[in-house]
Formats: C-alpha cells, structure tokens, sequence
C-alpha cells in the first residue's frame, strides 16, 4: 500500500464513509461455483452519482442499463454479480433489468436507482434462476461488516481482494473514500477498470464527482495494463452520501482539491493491485517516466513500456533485458530525442542503470538479477526534455501460467 500524506488508511472497504451497508453470497451463477458471486452495495440515504464506462464497442447488458439509470446523477445500490458477464445475450437487457427490479423490491428502492454490473464468461447464456431467491435473501443480510463478502463476489480469476478506504476533513468534518474492484485478466482500461465501485460520505455535486473521478481515473486505472486486452464491461462508479456533513462541493478548490487527493489514495491503490494480481503474474512492474515534454507524453511512454510482452516475459524471468525497455520507449507515440533517454531499474534489492543518452552502459548483471528477482520492480525512466510531464504505470510479468488460466478460462 501507498500512502498518501494528509489521509489515514483504514478498515471497511465500501462501507467505510458513513449510511453504506454490503453484502455478498454465492448464488451459483457459473455451476459448481463455491465462492460468493453476487453482491449488493447500499446506502440508507439517495446518493450522488458518476460512473465511467469501457470503451469497447462491445459492451455488457448492464452497462445500457445502468448508464440510463445515472442520468440523473443519482443511485442508491448497486446489484453486481461475477461468473457471467452477460454480454452478448439476446436476453442480456432483461437480465440486468430485472436485477434491478429484483434488487429494488428487497430494499424498497425504484429500479431506475440501482447501479447494475457483471463480470465473467463472455456470450454464456444467463437465466434470472440465480438471482430470483439469492438477491432478497441478500438484501436481509446487508451489514456495516459486508464489505469482505462483497468484495469476494465480484472476484473472477482474482487472487487477491482489493479493498482500500481513508479518513481525512473536510470543514471540520471526519469524511471516508472507500472503494473495491476487481481485474486480473483481460485489463487494459480504456475509461473505467473491469469492475469498481467506490461510496464516500462527502457531501459533492453529481457533476464535481464525475469530474473528479474522470482525473483521477486517468492517472491511476488508465494507466494500468495486464495483456492489452480492454474488457467488454469496464464499468468504474462511484456514489455519494453526503452524510459526513462538509459543505458541500459544487465547484472546484481547496475542498475539491483534497476531494480528488483522497479519491486519488483509493483509486491509485486499487489500480496497483490490479496489475500485482495480472493472472499468473509474479512482479508488479511500475514504470516512472520523468522530464517528458508534457504529461501525457510522459503517459504514453509508460504505458507503452509496461504493455511491452517482451518486456514482460523478460520481467518473468528477472532478465535486464534494457533494449526491450528501449525499444517499447521507441514506439511511443510522444515527442522526445531518443538520444537522451536513460534507464534505471530498481527494487527495494537496490538500483541500476542500464541505459543513458540512448545507449547501453557497463553494468553488473548478477546485480541487475538480484534487483529483478523481487516481487515490486520499478523501471525510471528520464527523458531529459525540457518539460516536467511525469507519469506513472502499473503492470506485471507475463508469465506460462497466464497461457493456462486463458487457455481453461471457460472450464
């Protein structure tokens, strides 16, 4: 985990910030499922809301239903299930309505303010079998203490849960951010991550939190890559409760500032786990990339040097392989003089170079190896332009077991 000055990391996922309750249990969604697969997140109050979603032309049942839901910038639950991603179907807007349907009745909520989302198998038939019993008999479990289960729900090829909440002010005022989600394969967010639901108790308008989840996604999901795979559900929403009681945010300063730092510390952590837990990695890779011409410059070279398969692979097996760095910084699409380039890898073992002005230099490959061998490897990347872009982006090794889990994704 990260800190980030100025914000107390802290126990409770989503149901961190003040009136959300969770809830997870396994209604058998993909037979012979032993795990939760079906979760409900809710707040005792209407909330604010924004949400983004993936970029793909092919998109998922829930995400028709749940962007004509957000119109209004308002939500009050959210209804999410893992082992069917319910896309493709011809009975897909049916099924995710009448989640909601289902959903909305056991809370005594209208169906039009419930967030929908499903992750899993792509163009698997789906029934309401799994949820016409499962989701009332969730609702009544609902609790302060359900955002574990929840969390486990929204699980597909994961390893890990992903959970992370803070505490900071705002007026005087205690506020919480806390946010799950859920990605190990097929990531390449293009606007949002597979699945991820963040709630806060700040009082801010539904316009301030779209935009404050549009930065910050940009520098934290976005810039995440497992296999270039961009999913057919990237769904990524947020809700707010208001029940901290600051004033509220209607525009942006100093408040909407430490509102987008807060949001900033949950995001860019959840985002890290998501490349840690790339299916069958074994490194987290975080490329840095510094004195870029602008940001999004600075941008593009990291997330090209992280998606590199070679460079990957090469990761796998703790190989300073620089010229696959070099070569991945090459085909950028950014403006800089490859001349001036320098490399560093580092680890908590220590740190090299490997590369300055573009060219190799003299280094030890014994301690190149033992700085690539442990399990968080940074690549510092320095363009020496004029400008200050720095950019920041997360992915992991490539890895034969990631070949398995795909090759047997269905079974």
């Amino acid at each position: 985990m990260v800190q980030i000055d100025g914000f107390k990391f802290i126990d409770g996922g989503v149901c961190a910030a003040k009136g959300f309750v969770a809830g997870g249990i396994n209604a058998h969604v993909k037979k012979n499922s032993k795990k939760n697969d079906l979760a409900i997140v809710y707040c005792e109050t209407m909330c604010n809301a924004a949400a983004l979603y993936t970029q793909n032309k092919v998109k998922g049942a829930p995400i028709t239903v749940t962007k004509k839901h957000l119109e209004n910038g308002k939500a009050q639950a959210v209804v999410v299930n893992s082992g069917n991603a319910n896309t493709c179907n011809a009975n897909g807007i049916e099924i995710a309505e009448g989640m909601c349907e289902l959903t909305a009745k056991a809370l005594g909520l209208s169906a039009d303010d419930i967030i929908v989302a499903s992750t899993g198998v792509i163009g698997q038939q789906m029934t309401m079998e799994p949820f016409n019993d499962n989701i009332p008999a969730l609702a009544k479990t609902l609790s302060a203490d359900g955002w574990n289960a929840a969390c486990e729900a929204i699980m597909t090829t994961d390893t890990r849960k992903k959970m992370f909440a803070v505490e900071f002010e705002l007026d005087g005022k205690t506020c919480h951010i806390g946010g799950m989600s859920k990605g190990s394969g097929m990531i390449n967010p293009n606007m949002a991550t597979m699945l991820g639901f963040v709630t806060t108790d700040v009082s801010i308008t539904s316009a301030m939190l779209d935009k404050a989840l549009r930065t910050v996604n940009a520098v934290t999901y976005n810039m995440v890559s497992v296999d270039g795979d961009t999913s057919t559900n990237d769904t990524l929403a947020i809700m707010a409760s208001g029940l901290a009681g600051n004033n509220e945010i209607s525009a942006e300063g100093e408040a909407f500032d430490k509102f987008v730092k807060g949001l900033y510390a949950v995001m860019m952590n959840l985002a890290r786990e998501t490349a840690r837990d790339g299916e069958g990695a074994t490194r987290l890779m975080e490329c840095i990339v510094t004195n870029a011409p602008t940001q999004k410059d600075a941008q593009v070279v990291a997330k090209s040097v992280i998606s590199s398969s070679l460079l990957k692979a090469a990761i796998f097996a703790a190989d300073a392989n620089w010229g696959r760095i070099l070569c991945a910084i090459g085909y950028a699409d950014a403006d800089f003089d490859i001349s001036k380039v320098s490399v560093d890898l580092a680890s908590k073992a220590g740190k090299i170079a490997v590369c300055e002005n573009g060219a190799g230099v003299d280094f030890s490959e014994d301690e190149a190896y033992k700085i690539l061998s442990e399990d968080e490897i940074q690549i510092l990347v320095d363009l020496h332009e004029s400008g200050n872009g720095e950019a920041t982006a997360w992915g992991c090794d490539l890895t034969y077991d990631y070949v398995k889990i795909n090759a047997e994704y269905r079974s």
